[in-house]
């Protein structure tokens, strides 16, 4: 059988769904809906007949689906919160685990092949004596039919047991603090202990040999270990960690533990990409082309590259595609996520999320590809030398969470960074006078959500928007105290405006809005020249726009978790994407124009593949593009486009 059961994450919303992914074909096979609230848990029957669906506490049902069917042939109702579900190895029955709660749900399979519609699913409740007041946060039902009796181990318990998997041979307990066992299935004797993941706080781009993982440190922190899965075929078992980290372990022999695989990920709300520019061969980059930044409310800023080779820095032995972490302090909590073992005890509340909790909120990469700058939740701006990854400069620069940040572009013979915030203010720095204050703006009367430079007409603009629904063009002046500048527009529209960009020509402005429009403004003129749809959907709000690096394409996305590329001249939806489980908070074409980049509250980062069409319009409007800013062409290739 090559399917795999797939649950959405969080699995919880409108009509939350389980579904059944072939895997050999990548496609969908079956959709099941019928909790309301969301799915604790399900478990594939090893029959493969039917799947086990568990609710949410509210919820408070247990369904046995025929999944080939899409129906369900057995329900009843559970009250308690289930963590965790199991079947037996005959498929008879499956046992669920939760709050005070251990039960066993028998299938009576001729009664129900025989009945059409849904028959009640019958319980009984297990034995629990002392132990009834306590929480299970898994289960597992034995392999094999040899009898083995209960044995009680002293001396190595842990903190916390999250995880179970069991095999005719071996049982494995994920526990607190990285531990994973591995105990006899017969009597429960211990048998071993495996090695632990990194420890929090690794500094991964100095892990280049396998005995720098494997060198435990009693005064480090290690992240607990949340879920297990065992291949027995390849002996493999699989780890996934509360910082969102995953190992795969060897364990065929046991004395010899090897790591097969790792990798290591954001544990909280991703909030800005930066794709590294385009160099020039004149100059020297700092990191290798294809690499790409992300900052998260895990309170780092990560490197990464997923071409396979990197000469800017070495790979190290943890992660293939991850080069470097930058730690923003010492904090090792804010690289755990805690709702991993929360949801333990308590059910994920939509809101809770990672608002209460630093981070970093935006980044941006200067054009010459040499420094980061980064702002955080406090109003924290940092400067990172990316040779030497090393922070050059800190300053408390806003009252509260800087939400934009923006270097202008080569062309405008300026190199200033503008820095936006909720306090409503904006800063322009010098960063060739060690980013000393130039100005502050503040007009905004409420927060700023974007700010871009642009170089047109012979002149520097700087255009903002922001919350209070209001768009300011300004063009910088020179002063006797350096460059200003001064308001030449002041747009107001009837809905917030929540993410622009400026197309390669600097001649127009995509703002995406609040009522799922983009509207096109002409920066020289500040009038309005377009308006369409920015998104597919009926519901929610534009949340980011980003135009591709040729301006023929605008990507947008919208608080319904997907994203959209337009044509940025007709209006035309040229592709749709989704898979994202939280709102998509940044995006970024990536320079070959191949791929399209894209960061999520869920934690994740896509990758998407763009269509080849699409690729081969982009790099031919970059190469007239490049041609034009060279020479000038008595015949131009590409006519221009108006809006």
């Amino acid at each position: 059988m090559n399917c795999v059961l797939l649950l959405p994450s969080p699995q919880s919303g409108h009509m939350p769904a389980v579904r059944v992914w072939d895997v050999a074909e990548k496609c969908q096979v079956a959709e099941l809906q019928e909790h309301k609230y969301g799915v604790a848990c399900v478990a594939f029957s090893p029959n493969s007949k039917y799947i086990v669906s568990v609710g949410y506490q509210h919820d408070m049902i247990v369904n046995v689906w025929a999944w080939k069917k899409n129906t369900v042939v057995a329900a009843n109702k559970v009250s308690s919160k289930v963590t965790a579900v199991s079947f037996s190895e005959d498929s008879s029955y499956f046992v669920t685990a939760g709050n005070r709660h251990v039960k066993f749900w028998y299938l009576e399979h001729n009664k129900s092949s025989k009945v059409n519609a849904t028959v009640p699913l019958l319980g009984r409740s297990g034995l629990l004596g002392e132990l009834r007041n306590n929480f299970f946060s898994d289960v597992a039902c034995g392999k094999g039919r040899k009898a083995g009796t209960m044995g009680e181990q002293k001396g190595r318990q842990t903190s916390l047991a999250t995880s179970l998997f069991v095999t005719e041979e071996l049982i494995f307990c994920g526990c607190a603090d990285g531990t994973v066992r591995a105990f006899s299935p017969v009597n429960l004797h211990f048998i071993c202990t495996l090695p632990r993941p990194h420890s929090l706080g690794t500094d991964i781009a100095m892990v280049t040999e396998a005995s720098h993982l494997f060198s435990y440190k009693t005064e480090a922190r290690y992240p607990d270990t949340v879920a297990l899965t065992y291949d027995p075929t390849s002996r493999w078992l699989s780890c996934v960690y509360n910082d969102h980290s995953l190992y795969v372990w060897d364990v065929h022999d046991l004395r010899k533990v090897g790591k097969v695989y790792s990798g290591l990920y954001h544990s909280a709300c991703i909030w800005s990409l930066e794709v590294y520019p385009e160099i020039g061969e004149s100059q020297q980059g700092s990191l290798s082309p294809g690499s790409f930044l992300s900052c998260s409310s895990d309170n780092t800023v990560r490197l990464w590259n997923t071409d396979g080779h990197s000469a800017a820095l070495s790979r190290n032995v943890i992660s293939s595609d991850l080069l470097k972490i930058i730690y923003m302090d010492n904090n090792t909590s804010t690289l755990l996520d805690m709702e991993c073992i929360a949801t333990s005890n308590t059910e994920k509340s939509d809101c809770q999320t990672s608002e209460n909790r630093s981070g970093i909120r935006t980044m941006r990469v200067s054009p010459d590809g040499q420094h980061l700058a980064s702002g955080d939740r406090t109003g924290t701006l940092r400067i990172h030398e990316l040779q030497t990854m090393e922070e050059i400069l800190k300053v408390e620069a806003h009252d509260s969470e800087i939400l934009c940040l923006e270097f202008s572009k080569p062309e405008t013979g300026l190199k200033l960074l503008a820095t936006a915030s909720r306090d409503r203010l904006i800063h322009v720095l010098d960063a060739e006078r060690e980013y000393s204050l130039l100005q502050t703006l503040d007009e905004h009367s409420s927060s700023i959500t974007a700010v871009r430079f642009a170089s047109n007409d012979s002149k520097v603009r700087m255009i903002s928007c922001g919350a209070d629904k209001s768009v300011y063009f300004r063009t910088a002046q020179k002063t006797g105290e350096g460059t200003e500048f001064t308001r030449t527009h002041h747009i107001v529209r009837k809905t917030t405006l929540y993410d622009m960009d400026v197309d390669p020509t600097c001649k127009y402005a995509a703002i995406g809005c609040q009522d799922r429009n983009i509207r096109i403004f002409n920066i020289s003129s500040g009038k309005q020249k377009k308006v369409y749809k920015g998104s597919q959907g009926e519901d929610g709000t534009l949340i980011k726009v980003q135009i591709d690096p040729s301006g023929l394409y605008v990507a947008t996305s919208c608080s319904d978790k997907n994203i959209s590329i337009f044509d940025f001249y007709s209006g035309e939806c040229v592709a749709t994407m989704f898979g994202h489980s939280e709102i998509v908070t940044g995006m970024k074409f990536t320079n070959d124009c191949k791929h399209l980049l894209s960061v999520s509250g869920d934690s994740c980062i896509f990758v998407w593949r763009l269509n080849p069409e699409l690729t081969i319009s982009m790099r031919q409007r970059l190469s007239e593009l490049r041609q034009k800013a060279g020479v000038v062409h008595k015949n131009p290739l590409h006519k221009q486009v108006s809006l």
